[in-house]
Formats: structure tokens, C-alpha cells, sequence
């Protein structure tokens, strides 16, 4: 996958503050009785719409959130997407190609991440891995409340009988998600299939809270008219770390199994590591992804590792038959009179995308993931990941030599450095060894323009954290440019110190006051503290100055 960068490429991550004021003050907040026109309109939009817009996927120097970009063909094929406008939403194989362009692509995906289609059966495209999320507690929720009924000898459906209902029916009494260090979709997906964000449980390790504490695992299992959807962490969002190993997700399975619990996994942007080789220097990473297999459904993200435009979520699941049950458009006899037709060339059973997923009405999403899919193969993704992976682990490495910040979590600090860079996945978490660095660190770094970064809390403080995700990004072209700003913010401050002067006064007045100058500011600001004192007037002046200016002041 090539990573030359064009022209177009934008050196700055943010507009300024004010292009975007200029922008803003020039919406357009009613609507014009007449229009303005299609010229006017294109002009309004390149004048005062995307200039205000920033750079989070089309700059390799992105490092908020896990964002992505959009390789070259991915952005060609959305193109065709909205030149052909389909909808693939009920399987016409002799009307349109879309719904099993749909089905090429998920069976690449499939390829790609080493899970043989044919074991998943239940497979789509959604808006994102927060969709996907919810599809998987739903179709976790039908199938943990099915399998209690079967020890009743009692039949039930939550999409046909509402879940009090169907919990009732079953002997359940309560559903829970026992699972560690969650993305903060998980929760929200429990609310909206009405499983509640207090069903979320954490059995994470007490040190290490990413890792499950089996025995605390099984102890949830196994309450008594408690039914569980297991969820599995892959990675974890503000360290990038994976919450399982190929042993842990077989005794994972083996409690499932057991319990009747369904298990899902949320690798919104850990799956891709799946596609690493076997070199020693990512075989931690291919620890975390092995045993996904095992799963009973799995979210992923395409708009993030797979960098095709927003929105594009994954879902895969083995269950076909729980899926439909979930999501069917029942007696609607105009969606279904083709929905399993097939063509005579064909070997494979397409079910209609919206009898298996949350949208009736959808984008051709699939286009852009086939595209990229074909263009690049397993090679070129590979390569990308290796670029990505070797990027934030120069960056882990620059943070943990630089006497001004500190990488985390640091949980040995006994533990080499090659070892704990050996554990990077795409995710560096560090902070400023300074408090006062340390709290304005974030919207230093970004005010720059020049890379962004995401803030976070970890351990009660204020982080810092580089997500590198950008199918541009490379280490010979990026690093530097990362050291410069971080040295940058740093030196800031390392170059300012603090000189105090003491002057008794013959005074009865018991007060210290204090002068303190910012020469870095605009203009000099002053603040007066008075405390007591007995017998001297004190007068102090700290001054905060730059390095360069002579000590004898």
C-alpha cells in the first residue's frame, strides 16, 4: 500500500480559530425563501463550510481518537457509491449485484482475519462498531433467555415476546455483561436493548484491570437466575492492551458453555491485528487476537484499521437463525418476495441485509471495503498495521528516554523497555512528569495544529494518548515531526524558572506579598497572597523567567 503523500495532503491537523469564527459567523441559520442557487451554494460550501473542517482523516498526523482515514480506492469507490446510489437492503440478485458485492466483502473481511465465512454465517456491514455492539448484546440477549427457557421446557423469543416478558417465561430474573475495561459503547448499547448500563460488570485483575479475573468470572456465571453475555476487550481503548490470551478465551468459551452464556468480542480496532505475522515482535499482539474464533459474535470497525470513509462498522456472529429472529421485518410481504431468491450460478444463500441488521434503508458500504480489499490483499493491510505499529512504538520509545514525560501504564518498573514496547499495539498513554506540564499538556500539543492528540484520565490524572490509525502513517516521515512538538511543549516550560528575592522591611505589618511576572504573556499580571507574619514586612518577587535572560536579575 503505497504512502506516498500528495500535495493535498494538509500540513495542518485544525483550522485556525479564526477560520473557524469566520466560518461559523457565515452559516446560514434560516432557511432562504428562494435558495441561493447551485453556484452560490458550491461557493458557500468551499468558502465557508470546509475550511472550518479539520483534518482528522485525510492527515497522517491524526492521533485522537482511532480514527483512520480512507486509502485512495476506498475514496474512489465512495464516489460510486453516491454516483449509483443503491440501497442494499432486500437480496434482488436479478434486479442489482449490490447485496452480493456485499457478501464478496464480507467474506474478504473473513479471509483476511482468518475466520473461515462459511462458521459465520450471520454477517453485515453496519454504521460503526457502537451499532455493531448493539447488535451483538441483542443477538447475546435472545439467545442467553432462549437457552434458559430450554431448561424449562418452555419456548421463548424476546423479538416476539418483549424481554419482561420472555424473562419472565425462562426463570431469569436479571441479565448481566461481565466483562473488563469496556469501551464506553458497551454501556450504551445495554441501554438501548433495554438490558440497562448498570448490567455492565467488571471482573478485571486488581492490578492489571484489562485482564479477567477468572475466578471472579465464573462467580458471576453462576448466580442463580442470572443469565450472561460475556464481553471481551479487544484492545483496550486508553492503553491499547487486550484483555485475553488464546488460553484465556478457551476458558472463556469452556465457562460459556457451561453457564449458557453468549461471548462477545468488541474489537472495534484490535481485530485487524489478526493479519500480523508470526515475528517475535508482535507475538504479544497476536496473543491478544487469538481465540477470537471462539466467539459467538464479534464487532469491528472498517472506518478505523480497514481506513474506509466513514460510517463502516463489521458485524460477525455463527448464529444466522438468532440473528433473523432478532432483526426481521415481519409481515411485510413487499421486502420479503425475494429475500432468499438465488441465481442459478450461484452456491451461496444471501439473507436480505435489513432481516439481519439494525437499518432498513442503507448505504452501499460494502463498496468501498471490496475495493480496498482487492486493491491492497492481506499484503498490503499487513504492511500498513507493521507502519502503524512501528510508528507508536517509536513514539513509546522517544516517551520513555525523555526526561520530561513518562510512558504508562507502569505497572513494573523493573520491566525493560523493549518489553513493555513489545506489548504497543497502536495506542500510546503518557503524561508530563510535571504537574503543571501535565495539566495543559493536551491542548499545548494541539494548539500547535501541527499533530492532535486525545486527553484521557488514568489512575485519577490527566493523560495523554496517540492513537495511530492513518493508513499514511510512517515512522521515517512522522517521528520527527512528533519529537519537534513534543520537545516543543516541553522546553516551554523546562526554560522558565522561578528567582526569588527576600527583603525584610522595618515594618510592624505581618504580610508576605507576593509579585509574581509572566514575561511569556502579553503584559505582566500580578497577584498579591497575604499570610501572617510577626515582627518583618516581607517583600518577594518571583519571577518567571526564560533561560536566556541573565541570572543577575
Amino acid at each position: 500500500m503505497d504512502t506516498n503523500r500528495t500535495r493535498d495532503t494538509p500540513n495542518l491537523v485544525l483550522p485556525s480559530a479564526e477560520v473557524v469564527d469566520n466560518v461559523r459567523a457565515n452559516f446560514l441559520t434560516r432557511l432562504p425563501e428562494a435558495g441561493i442557487g447551485e453556484a452560490k451554494a458550491i461557493e458557500h460550501l468551499n468558502n465557508h463550510v470546509l475550511p472550518g473542517l479539520n483534518r482528522a482523516s485525510s492527515s497522517p498526523h491524526y492521533y485522537g481518537f482511532v480514527t483512520g482515514g480512507a486509502t485512495n480506492i476506498a475514496r474512489l469507490a465512495d464516489n460510486l457509491v453516491t454516483e449509483a446510489d443503491n440501497s442494499p437492503q432486500v437480496h434482488l440478485p436479478r434486479e442489482t449485484v449490490a447485496t452480493e458485492v456485499e457478501d464478496c466483502a464480507l467474506r474478504m473481511v473473513c479471509d483476511l482475519l482468518a475466520l473461515p465465512p462459511n462458521d459465520w454465517p450471520h454477517r453485515t456491514f453496519t454504521t460503526g462498531a457502537t451499532a455493531s455492539n448493539v447488535v451483538g448484546i441483542a443477538c447475546g440477549r435472545e439467545f442467553i433467555i432462549q437457552h434458559a427457557a430450554t431448561k424449562l421446557a418452555t419456548r421463548v423469543s424476546v423479538g416476539d415476546d418483549g424481554l419482561a416478558k420472555a424473562m419472565s417465561k425462562a426463570g431469569v430474573s436479571d441479565v448481566q455483561i461481565p466483562t473488563t475495561v469496556p469501551h464506553s459503547s458497551l454501556r450504551k448499547a445495554s441501554s438501548i436493548v433495554g438490558l440497562g448500563r448498570s448490567c455492565v460488570v467488571e471482573v478485571g485483575q486488581s492490578n492489571r484491570r484489562h485482564l479477567f479475573d477468572m475466578e471472579a468470572l465464573e462467580s458471576q456465571l453462576r448466580r442463580p437466575g442470572i443469565a450472561s453475555i460475556v464481553v471481551v476487550s479487544c484492545a483496550e481503548v486508553n492503553t491499547g492492551f487486550f484483555a485475553t490470551t488464546g488460553e484465556d478465551m478457551r476458558r472463556i468459551r469452556k465457562l460459556c458453555d457451561e453457564y449458557g452464556a453468549w461471548l462477545h468480542v468488541d474489537a472495534a480496532f484490535g481485530l485487524l491485528a489478526r493479519v500480523l505475522s508470526d515475528s517475535e515482535q508482535y507475538s504479544a499482539l497476536k496473543q491478544g487476537v487469538n481465540g477470537l474464533e471462539l466467539a459467538d459474535s464479534i464487532a469491528g470497525d472498517a472506518h478505523k484499521l480497514l481506513n474506509v470513509p466513514y460510517d463502516c462498522g463489521i458485524f460477525l456472529s455463527r448464529h444466522l437463525r438468532i440473528g433473523v429472529g432478532v432483526f426481521q421485518n415481519p409481515n411485510a410481504a413487499y421486502l420479503n418476495s425475494a429475500s432468499s431468491e438465488t441465481i442459478e450460478s450461484s452456491d451461496r444463500l444471501i439473507p436480505s441485509p435489513l432481516n439481519i441488521g439494525i437499518e432498513n434503508s442503507r448505504r452501499f458500504r460494502a463498496l468501498p471495503v471490496y475495493s480496498s480489499l482487492a486493491a491492497y490483499g492481506r499484503t498490503g493491510y499487513r504492511q500498513m498495521l507493521e507502519r502503524q505499529i512501528r510508528l507508536a512504538r517509536e513514539i513509546a520509545r522517544f516517551v520513555a528516554a525523555n526526561e520530561h514525560y513518562e510512558l504508562l501504564p507502569n505497572v513494573d518498573e523493573d520491566m525493560p523497555v523493549e518489553d513493555r514496547l513489545s506489548k504497543i499495539y497502536i495506542i500510546v498513554l503518557f503524561r508530563a512528569k510535571s504537574q503543571a506540564v501535565n495539566e495543559e499538556l493536551v491542548k499545548r500539543v494541539n494548539a500547535t495544529k501541527r499533530i492532535y492528540i486525545s486527553g484521557t484520565q488514568w489512575e485519577g490524572r490527566p493523560a495523554a494518548r496517540f492513537a495511530v490509525a492513518n493508513w499514511q502513517a510512517d515512522a521515517e516521515q512522522d517521528l520527527q515531526l512528533v519529537q519537534d512538538v513534543l520537545l516543543q511543549v516541553a522546553h516551554r516550560y523546562s526554560k522558565m524558572w522561578w528567582h526569588s528575592v527576600t527583603m525584610p522591611c522595618a515594618c510592624d505589618m505581618s504580610t508576605y506579598v507576593f509579585i509574581q511576572l509572566y514575561p511569556t504573556l502579553p503584559h505582566a499580571g500580578t497577584r498579591f497572597v497575604r499570610s501572617l507574619k510577626r515582627q518583618h514586612f516581607y517583600f518577594q518577587v518571583y519571577c518567571c523567567l526564560e533561560s536566556s535572560l541573565s541570572s543577575s536579575h
